[in-house]
């Protein structure tokens, strides 16, 4: 019967079933209705195989015999039997998940049907972000993907020789995150309060900077260079973009001198593809470099996922943030890869942990990174001159028409004053399907890109009225020298022989997000070009809503650190709007990042739950929210749970549920029925997004009605929200994130449907059960819950082999990893412990 049921599935899952049904009942021959039973075989086999267990049978890993084997071996007779033993009967849901009718299969093997009316204009002429050619989840111990920690070795390289700087990390989230961790880390190095900003940077990424220095107590000031006065020495580092959002390529060695002349650091925000025949930023004397790396063979995707770049002078190595690859030896002396300077942790650092940023954006720079190692030093400069080269016919085109070019010194962009009827150039533009950005003065800006060709040239030329062609216009120009001549770089980038030696083994892969519906939209096109995306949107915050029990969905967050971030934020912005500014303690009991996203956040951590009632009652004036894990990290649901969040609400304060044990909830309990005002969800881990060695992720946060006028909102794109709305600002580049991902999450629902949701839950706490029973004879379990049950996960002990054997809890560790295991060395015990985490999934 499996195999039947399996072979149904796969015919299934190709459509077979709708070719075969429509055909009988359409009146087939009758020979090919007795072969196929004229429907009845059909109704036999969906008897045998409930249409509700198509995907969800594939998906869960125990089969109906193992499952019983297992609950015998844990001591219930049933599944049911073993939730009511498990989760508290104050919290369970008691009635079903009220969720649109599944699909039951995998419903796309093409984007268009999940994505309808999501239209396609060439969305890269808008600045920031590019048209490109195309071409696990951050294990505890990354050290065994060798493959992947070198790849991401040669983004740092890559990094470092297109910038001239030091020492690069292994990606942030986007470029704004980017910007805000640089603000951060000027405020670290010399403790000043100020922080300069170029009005001329990207909206978006001042906005993202603006709201985390609201946060953190930075006073930002935007201001054009020759305004800026340093004399004071308060200001801790500026903030400028190279080309500029205008286009504007500018010579900036005066205003760092000036900066640091007075103690300041000087950051630069630039563009990777420009970098490789400008000047690079080391030359200037930069202290840091940042940008997104979204055009070196990344899709725009909506906004992302993308990885950001974030380089620095050697002297400030150790406050970078984020992760870095580094070379050393094992103990046979061979050359490996290993994280290095790991004291960055925030786990390791807690109270002192100053930022948010903890992994990186591993898939995406490694995409970058083959990306470099494809086209090399010689491929990208004639990338970069090529796209430069058709600016120049464009400008030259623009011109002669009778507009007027802002800047003369451009890489990609071009900033115009219509020398007609600007409606005009709009209309023409819309008939085109081409998108120009549109300043608030009434200026257009137009950015190219390494996809645009003769016809794009002859269009924007035309929309502008322009009767000139590209190609008289490139005989015009032929010959003459850029404008950027004395700005431009005499050396060669990507001479590591790390670099080199990847080439041949370059294989053009992730052909998902090569489907143009997905990948070729930019994240600031008008709405109405992107209703597939929205549409998806409102499925999924529906679907997380029912199963959370909040009330409002946030997917601005890009990562679970910047959704706890956001999250925390909303509750200080909460908090502000009711005149309670003095509350601005948050007892934490949860992760180690938590640390740092409370200092991001503006509030000041205490260590809690070990003397929760204690901490409660001492701060409880100044109370402003306590951070907790549920199921907690020892891996039990606490009955008190409900007791807890009234307690902190009867005091003033608002409940933070750390989402990341989201697993072992989902059609059982939810967060919002309990008490709890706010959530993040680690997408990659309850909902089926794949962890790509550290990225992408996604965190949205879930919240409750009263936090909901909070949310984050965007300078660009205007989110949606209540006319009486007071959000907390921006928290990431693109309004909605790493949208591209969102589709994963969307379709993991639509096929596991509530029943199949609530069944990989049950599963993830039965594994967890079964495996503790095993193993109690032999180790012990350090916590259960008050009926002797675990939940998702459990700790055993491992000290007692320290004192009998000499052996640690990371030798048994590593032992595991050579059978294939992950294992988590646990933040509760000092001396050593580990926790063993069960999912629902099928290896």
């Amino acid at each position: 019967m499996q195999s039947c049921g399996r072979w149904w599935g796969r015919l299934a899952a190709r459509g077979a079933a709708q070719h075969l049904r429509p055909a009988a009942a359409a009146g087939g021959p009758r020979r090919q209705q007795q072969r196929w039973g004229g429907g009845e075989a059909t109704r036999c086999i969906e008897q045998l195989l409930p249409r509700h267990d198509d995907f969800c049978r594939r998906h869960i890993g125990p089969r109906e015999r193992e499952k019983r084997e297992m609950l015998r071996a844990v001591g219930v007779q049933s599944v049911e039997e073993l939730m009511d033993k498990t989760i508290p009967a104050s919290i369970r849901l008691r009635r079903p998940l009220r969720m649109d009718d599944h699909v039951g299969k995998w419903p796309c093997r093409r984007p268009d049907g999940l994505l309808p009316r999501s239209s396609l204009p060439r969305s890269g002429l808008m600045s920031c972000l590019y048209l490109t050619q195309v071409t696990q989840y951050t294990p505890y111990q990354p050290e065994v993907s060798q493959g992947r920690l070198e790849s991401l070795l040669n983004y740092q390289t890559m990094v470092c020789d297109i910038t001239g700087m030091d020492v690069a990390n292994a990606s942030l989230l986007d470029e704004g995150t980017a910007a805000a961790e640089a603000m951060q880390l000027c405020h670290r190095h010399n403790k000043r309060r100020k922080f300069y900003i170029d009005a001329r940077c990207h909206p978006q990424t001042i906005a993202v900077v603006q709201t985390r220095a609201n946060y953190t107590g930075v006073i930002t000031e935007l201001k054009l260079p020759h305004e800026m006065d340093f004399s004071g020495k308060d200001v801790s580092g500026v903030l400028f973009q190279y080309p500029d959002t205008e286009g504007k390529v500018e010579d900036f060695s005066e205003l760092i001198e000036r900066a640091h002349q007075n103690g300041t650091l000087a950051c630069c925000a630039t563009d990777l593809l420009a970098l490789c025949i400008l000047k690079p930023p080391g030359e200037f004397g930069v202290d840091v470099v940042l940008g997104s790396s979204q055009r070196f063979g990344v899709p725009l995707c909506y906004g992302g996922p993308h990885a950001a770049f974030f380089a620095v002078k050697e002297n400030l190595v150790r406050m970078m943030p984020g992760r870095m690859v580094g070379v050393t030896r094992d103990a046979s002396g061979k050359e490996v890869y290993r994280l290095a300077l790991q004291t960055r942790e925030q786990h390791i650092r807690r109270d002192k942990a100053t930022s948010n940023i903890c992994t990186a954006q591993a898939l995406l720079a490694n995409m970058a990174a083959m990306y470099g190692v494809y086209h090399g030093s010689d491929g990208l400069k004639d990338i970069a001159r090529r796209v430069h080269n058709a600016t120049l016919i464009l400008a030259e085109g623009l011109r002669r028409a009778g507009h007027k070019l802002h800047h003369d010194l451009f890489f990609d962009t071009l900033t115009v004053t219509c020398g007609c009827s600007v409606k005009e150039v709009l209309d023409r533009a819309a008939l085109r399907k081409i998108n120009v950005r549109i300043y608030s003065d009434g200026r257009l800006g137009v950015s190219l890109d390494e996809t645009v060709n003769e016809k794009d040239l002859d269009d924007i030329l035309w929309i502008f009225g322009c009767e000139s062609s590209a190609v008289s216009e490139q005989q015009i120009i032929k010959g003459s020298l850029s404008p950027l001549e004395n700005l431009t770089t005499k050396r060669s980038c990507l001479q590591s022989f790390l670099l080199q030696h990847l080439r041949i083994l370059f294989v053009c892969m992730f052909k998902p997000i090569s489907w143009k519906e997905f990948a070729n939209i930019h994240p600031f096109v008008p709405l109405d070009q992107a209703q597939g995306y929205q549409q998806l949107f409102k499925d999924l915050e529906k679907d997380l809503c029912e199963i959370t029990g909040y009330d409002k969905i946030s997917f601005q967050p890009n990562s679970g650190a910047q959704g706890e971030y956001a999250g925390l934020a909303a509750i200080k912005a909460y908090l502000n709007a009711k005149g309670e500014r003095h509350r601005s303690v948050s007892v934490n009991s949860c992760l180690g990042r938590n640390w740092g996203n409370g200092h991001v956040s503006g509030l000041t951590y205490v260590p809690g739950m070990m003397v929760f009632l204690f901490c409660v009652d001492k701060h409880k004036e100044n109370l402003a929210a306590i951070m907790i894990t549920y199921p907690s990290t020892n891996g039990v649901f606490e009955e008190e749970i409900g007791d807890v969040c009234d307690l902190i609400h009867k005091h003033g304060g608002q409940v933070y549920l750390d989402g990341a044990n989201m697993n072992a909830q989902v059609g059982l309990c939810r967060p919002g029925d309990y008490g709890s005002d706010v959530s993040h969800l680690n997408l990659h881990k309850t909902f089926c997004i794949p962890h790509g060695g550290g990225g992408p992720g996604m965190g949205p946060i879930g919240v409750k009605n009263h936090l909901a006028p909070y949310l984050p909102t965007h300078p660009v794109i205007k989110i949606q929200m209540d006319k009486d709305a007071c959000p907390l600002g921006t928290v990431s580049a693109a309004p909605w994130g790493s949208s591209a991902i969102l589709p994963i999450s969307w379709v993991y629902i639509k096929t596991m449907g509530a029943k199949g949701l609530k069944h990989a839950s049950e599963i993830a706490i039965l594994n967890a059960n079964y495996m503790a029973k095993r193993l109690e004879k032999h180790y012990k379990i350090l916590f259960r819950g008050v009926r002797g049950y675990v939940a998702h996960e459990f700790i055993l002990d491992t000290r007692p082999f320290k004192k009998t054997a000499n052996i640690e809890a990371v030798d048994l560790a590593k032992r595991l990893q050579d059978y294939g295991y992950q294992y988590k060395e646990d933040e509760c015990l000092l001396d050593g412990g580990l926790t063993f985490q069960k999912c629902q999934s099928r290896l």
